[in-house]
Formats: C-alpha cells, sequence, structure tokens
C-alpha cells in the first residue's frame, strides 16, 4: 500500500472520512444545496454535479488529489473535503475543495474533520506542510482557517480564473514543527463543541 495514492478511511467521533466515489453524486448534490449560489466557493461547480464529480475523480486518478466523502456517523454524507496539490517528493499537501451541508455547519464536524486530515497528513504522509487556500471574498473561511492555528503566508493576486471571474486566493499554511500544538488547539475546540452537547 502507497500511503500517498491509497486514500484511507479517517474516522472520528463525530464524523467519518472515506474515499469518494462516483456513487456518491447524488448525496453530495443533495448536501450542496443551498450553496451552489456561493460564487467565491469551490462547492458552486456542484451546480453540474456530472462535471464537478469527473473533475475530482479525475484528479484522484492522476494522483494529484485524495477527495473523500464526509458523512456522520450515521453514514449520512454531509459534504466533501479532499487533500489536493500533493507532492510526494516535496512532502506537501494542501487541503481544500471542502464543503459542508448547512446542517452540521458550526457543529464540530469542520474541526474534527480537520484533525483527522491533518494527523493524517503529518503522522502518516510525514508532510513538511499544509497549505490551505481560500477566495479572498470568502470571510468566513479565512476566520475557519485562522481559528484552526493556521499561519496566513499571503495573497496570490489575479492567481485563478473561475466562472469568469479572476480570483484572488489567500494562502495559509501549517509547517510540522507547529503540528503539535494545532493538534492541541483543535482538541479544545473539538472538547468545547461536544461540551456545548454539539
Amino acid at each position: 500500500m502507497n500511503a500517498w495514492r491509497d486514500a484511507p478511511v479517517l474516522i472520528g467521533r463525530h464524523v467519518r472520512l472515506r474515499p469518494l466515489e462516483a456513487a456518491d453524486r447524488d448525496a453530495l448534490a443533495a448536501a450542496a444545496a443551498g450553496l451552489t449560489d456561493l460564487f467565491y466557493a469551490n462547492v458552486s461547480g456542484l451546480a453540474d454535479p456530472d462535471r464537478f464529480m469527473a473533475s475530482a475523480l479525475k484528479e484522484r486518478d492522476y494522483g494529484r488529489a485524495m477527495p473523500f466523502a464526509v458523512e456522520t456517523p450515521d453514514h449520512a454524507i454531509v459534504g466533501l473535503t479532499r487533500f489536493m496539490r500533493m507532492s510526494e517528493a516535496h512532502r506537501r499537501v494542501e487541503i481544500g475543495g471542502t464543503f459542508y451541508a448547512p446542517a452540521v455547519q458550526r457543529s464540530g464536524v469542520n474541526t474534527e474533520a480537520k484533525l483527522l486530515l491533518l494527523g493524517h497528513a503529518f503522522d502518516v504522509l510525514g508532510c513538511n506542510v499544509v497549505q490551505i487556500r481560500t477566495d479572498w471574498f470568502n470571510r468566513a473561511s479565512q476566520r475557519a482557517i485562522e481559528r484552526l492555528g493556521a499561519k496566513r503566508d499571503g495573497v496570490l493576486r489575479s492567481h485563478q480564473v473561475m466562472d469568469g471571474r479572476v480570483r484572488d486566493i489567500v494562502v495559509y499554511s501549517i509547517i510540522a514543527g507547529e503540528w503539535p500544538g494545532v493538534r492541541q488547539n483543535l482538541q479544545h475546540l473539538l472538547a468545547r463543541h461536544e461540551g456545548a452537547g454539539r
């Protein structure tokens, strides 16, 4: 088994991340209902579910990405996340292409999913750095990334064209030496969610 090629199943108390399958199309589209008009988020691509799934699975097949269906413990699909821009040679991945159904936003799902992904990236893949990127206009995403403990590296101006719009991309990262502190922070945030009965 090649850890850089074979996607694992990552299981926490509140969320389960498993390799994305073509059969997940309809459940993902349902989870994205009401979100596809967010012009600054990649979830807008699910307005065309067939194209979205084909692109995600193609990146997986090329070895550039590991897309995960995000499930609750009862196996209901509530979102998507992935490792992207994977470079085994440079020991680097990006966590991105993430969205969650409105019903589980601010519930601890994202916190635990990031804890599982970062743990796999640093503890199994041996990454030197994990990047997280978001659109300049996605302020909620920027706040969520900063809450995790990632540090803002800068802004890539006019970096990408999406649906005809030229995007500025805000780049964050966590390096291996920061992982123990970030892990402690995520565990603390998760405990607070659990303490609130969520």
